[in-house]
């Protein structure tokens, strides 16, 4: 048994496909299986159903390919323990990020982390926190940055801040003329929403308890993964939508004339840095969310648990 072959397990496992797992192992896929092979051979056992398409593990295929991403961990380790020692930090560092923070929080994150790390190399991957969450169990994302509590064992949560989420109304609404909004008062609104799968529609939909009627006024259903859409739907077409703050931060003074804060207790999610409960390269993660902290503003980091709105899913 080697590591190697433990790698290409999880490789098909993970791909559910010896064509692909070969390409991503950088191997022929004659070589990859013939490894598989040997493997069983010496434990024994068969891994795959190679009978079934796409290819599944067996009952004990599973077990063994669950030791085998625990093996593999923790002999990873052993390089971070070295590069500790040399205090260098090189590699890959594989990040999802939920699509409403990623482009108002790493842009400024990125650029000053690599220039203190330019060793590393960051892989940045924008999905919903459905798919962060199976990318870290699968073994293929280091890290996530989304909204918490996630309520899953097998996944720790490093909080990093408290993001306040704010309305962006129409000049045509008849709430645009008030300084502050309750959450009562946008129930009745035309409410500009993420499309389904995206955390933060759920999470506006408990703020006000509203029920999605987009078509109430003979209007139309319009689905969307990005939150300057939503905006931009709110000045074409009137309502109301919902962002987090952080979005905010660079529009000028007649966007800024288009938002309300919310009155007390304002609704907040909860960014938390998110890894396996086993993970491997724990400095790199640590000097990002130490980056992150730098970047957000300082009353983001106000600990703001009982306000929080953070519905993950």
């Amino acid at each position: 048994m080697t590591l190697v072959q433990l790698e290409y397990i999880i490789a098909v496992d993970t791909y559910r496909s010896f064509v692909a797992a070969a390409e991503k192992c950088y191997v022929t896929q004659p070589t990859l299986s013939m490894q598989i092979q040997k493997l069983e051979e010496s434990l024994g056992v068969k891994i795959f159903d190679r009978s079934r398409q796409p290819v599944v593990p067996t009952e004990i295929g599973e077990k063994v390919i669950d030791q085998a991403r625990t093996v593999l961990t923790e002999s990873k380790k052993i390089n971070e323990l070295l590069q500790a020692e040399k205090g260098e930090l090189t590699g890959d560092l594989r990040i999802g990020v939920i699509p409403t923070v990623a482009p108002y929080l790493l842009p400024n994150v990125i650029s000053t982390f690599l220039k203190k790390h330019d060793k590393l190399k960051l892989q940045i991957w924008e999905y919903t926190t459905e798919q962060i969450i199976q990318e870290l169990k699968l073994g293929t994302l280091d890290c996530g940055i989304l909204s918490t509590p996630l309520h899953d064992s097998s996944i720790q949560e490093i909080p990093l801040f408290y993001e306040t989420f704010v309305a962006y109304v129409s000049e045509n609404s008849s709430l645009f003329h008030k300084k502050m909004l309750s959450s009562e008062e946008i129930a009745d609104e035309k409410l500009w929403l993420l499309n389904e799968g995206h955390c933060m529609r759920g999470q506006v939909l408990n703020i006000c308890n509203y029920k999605h009627n987009q078509a109430k006024e003979g209007t139309f259903d319009y689905n969307t993964g990005s939150v300057e859409t939503l905006k931009r739907m709110v000045d074409l077409n009137g309502g109301l939508t919902i962002l987090p703050e952080l979005s905010i931060s660079t529009y000028d003074e007649d966007q800024i004339a288009h938002v309300r804060y919310f009155k007390a207790p304002e609704p907040v999610r909860e960014i938390s840095l998110v890894t396996p409960q086993n993970y491997v390269k724990k400095q790199a993660i640590n000097l990002l969310k130490n980056e992150i902290l730098q970047i957000v503003p300082e009353r983001f980091k106000t600990k703001r648990k009982k306000e929080v709105m953070g519905f993950a899913l």
